[in-house]
């Protein structure tokens, strides 16, 4: 016995270990698939092209793809697609009653509901290639040789690393550490990091920046990560209690629980929505402003961008409405309350089923709104 407790802990730490050197090589080789170009494109006009639009989605998008898309790389679409898709069969469950259904047969039912977003996110990638392919040739001198095997090669390319980045977030999560999808944009973000930090460096040297800015900047950092870890671990905890029952001659039940609810129950979907939804219409808008009788849509796309008041305006009401609309979306209070009155618990002082349900929902509304 004594063997055996003194084995358990060196197997625990070299499975960690393992699960450790997976994931860095994953990271790697998303990192190293981020810097294989896509053949037929022109780099210099690509960068001045992003010059252009680092405000609008491309920076967004290129900013989670880790640099990708204005590399125009193998992972230039990222992982976007398969959260795209898994969104849209998150609204699917609920709309179409076999989905909804399928939901409910437990692991057999979520291993089938994977497959059909994995199939989304194939035809998303597809979509979404063929969209860029396009919009690429239509900007002079950026392809190299415009036409059907540019278009055919950047589309195999894309989808190709889409569909790899997909498989290598499930690897991650299955033989890794973590959620593999959110370990892969958290790296694409943060490979970023480095240039902003030497760049802020070398403004700090040049003078153009104060010392006293650069160590704001550096405390003010540390304060919003310290405060997105306080609000991404907070939760309220309401008390559960599980009512007595007889079996035979053994008495079960009479202890309490607690039933926690996350103060964000949406995470970074909201803002990533509405970002896509305000950023879009004002890049289209940036893209054919210029052609003629089409001068408003440059106005438009001047009010949409960063640091406009009908942007700031917009964006945060479609933070606020996506934050609710998305909460509703993965969090069912009648659901909950159905799986508490089934396991025999109640909330002390709220009668089961639909008031149980009722209480859960105010509480929600009220975290959400914080």
């Amino acid at each position: 016995m004594t063997l055996a407790a003194k084995k358990l802990p060196k197997a625990k730490y070299g499975d960690l270990s393992t699960r450790l050197w997976f994931l860095l090589g994953a990271l790697v080789v998303f990192r190293i698939g981020a810097h294989i170009p896509v053949p037929g494109i022109d780099p210099q006009v690509l960068a001045d092209l992003f010059k252009t639009q680092k405000n609008g989605i491309l920076g967004m998008f290129n900013m989670f793809s880790g640099g990708a898309l204005s590399r125009f790389t193998l992972f230039a679409l990222g992982i976007m697609p398969y959260i795209s898709a898994s969104i849209i069969m998150q609204l699917a469950t609920i709309a179409v009653p076999q989905l909804e259904q399928l939901k409910k047969e437990g692991e057999a039912g979520r291993r089938k509901i994977t497959q059909y977003t994995r199939y989304g996110t194939l035809g998303l990638a597809f979509f979404q290639s063929f969209g860029i392919s396009i919009a690429l040739q239509a900007q002079p001198g950026l392809v190299l040789t415009p036409g059907g095997m540019f278009q055919v090669t950047t589309m195999i390319t894309l989808v190709t690393g889409t569909m790899f980045l997909m498989w290598l977030g499930e690897q991650i999560t299955e033989r890794g550490l973590g959620n593999g999808i959110s370990l892969i944009i958290f790296a694409g973000i943060a490979a970023g990091l480095p240039n902003a930090i030497g760049g802020t460096l070398e403004l700090a040297r040049t003078g153009a920046f104060s010392i006293p800015l650069v160590l704001f900047l550096f405390f003010g950092a540390i304060a919003v990560t310290a405060l997105v870890v306080f609000v991404e671990r907070g939760q309220r905890k309401i008390l559960v209690n599980y009512a007595k029952r007889q079996v035979g001659n053994k008495v079960y039940g009479g202890q309490s629980s607690h039933l926690p609810l996350k103060l964000n129950m949406a995470g970074v979907i909201p803002p990533i929505f509405a970002s896509s939804m305000i950023l879009f219409p004002a890049t289209i808008a940036g893209w054919f402003g210029n052609s003629e009788g089409m001068g408003w849509l440059k106005d438009v796309s001047q009010m949409l961008s960063p640091g406009q008041p009908i942007y700031v305006l917009t964006y945060a009401a479609a933070i606020l409405f996506f934050c609710f609309f998305y909460t509703a979306l993965v969090f069912s209070p009648k659901e909950t309350a159905d799986n508490l009155k089934k396991s025999g618990a109640f909330l002390p002082g709220i009668r089961p089923g639909d008031q149980t349900a009722k209480y859960v929902e105010k509480i929600m509304l009220r975290l959400t709104m914080v």
